[in-house]
């Protein structure tokens, strides 16, 4: 088997992993979610690192919908430089920084019935546990996406002694295994090719669909930003503009408007 097919074979076990294990969870976060939603509220979502990836998995895509708030944090985020300027180092010391995190939050207007669903492959880096703790400070429900096992072989850092498995009342777990690298290359001694994406993209796309199906149910049925495939040039813009307007409305109470 060459390293491809390695990785396809690791990656096709890592969603079958999720499909085993993670109904549950999921739909534990779908109730969150869906209750925030049709309440008038946002799930706000944040992650630090490469899990900025997860937070733009679940809104602004195509199939995706009004709801969700990405909370992105450029000092955190912004990687296409590594070195010099916005470099790696300094958002790798950031997210290690405590007080970072409520810092950031305090940029928002937080009240029920808004939730937080809080990306994080190792579960255990300042910044995020923060921002759990602080969520959970102002009553709001925190889920998790973490690979569980990491997490769990991981030490806490924060002062706290937490770690954001031991705060969140939802955990989905993306089924990777600690220190996220699948193939073993022959001659060589590190892993390589990360699992998490994987397991991210596949749980907040499922949450998706999962919220979607209960808000239809309960006769709010979501603006899905949708592809011009499906529906022409012309009403693929129109939803854009209304899915965009709808958006505005909602998160203009979390900057104080």
């Amino acid at each position: 088997m060459n390293p491809a097919q390695a990785y396809l074979t690791q990656a096709q076990a890592i969603l079958q992993r999720i499909e085993n294990t993670q109904l549950d969870a999921l739909e534990q976060a779908t109730k969150i979610c869906t209750h925030t939603i049709s309440s008038g509220g946002l799930v706000h979502l944040f992650g630090s690192g490469h899990s900025r990836m997860g937070v733009e998995e679940m809104f602004p895509r195509y199939g995706s919908f009004p709801g969700f708030h990405p909370i992105v944090e450029l000092s955190l985020t912004y990687h296409n430089m590594v070195v010099g300027p916005n470099g790696q180092r300094q958002a790798i010391f950031l997210e290690r920084v405590e007080g970072f995190g409520k810092t950031i939050l305090r940029n928002f207007v937080l009240r029920e019935p808004d939730s937080f669903i809080v990306f994080s492959n190792s579960g255990v880096n300042e910044v995020v546990v923060e921002v759990a703790l602080e969520a959970k400070r102002l009553a709001l429900p925190v889920i998790a996406v973490v690979s569980e096992a990491h997490c769990s072989a991981s030490a806490a850092r924060h002062s706290s002694g937490k770690r954001l498995i031991d705060i969140a009342d939802v955990v989905l777990d993306n089924c990777t295994p600690p220190g996220d690298a699948l193939v073993s290359i022959d001659g060589h001694a590190d892993l390589v090719g990360p699992g998490s994406t994987i397991g991210v993209a596949a749980l907040v796309n499922s949450l998706k669909c999962l919220v979607a199906e209960r808000l239809t149910a309960l006769g709010q049925p979501p603006i899905v930003l949708t592809s011009s495939i499906h529906i022409g040039n012309q009403a693929s813009k129109a939803r854009f503009d209304s899915c965009f307007d709808d958006y505005r409305a909602r998160v203009r109470r979390v900057y104080g408007a």
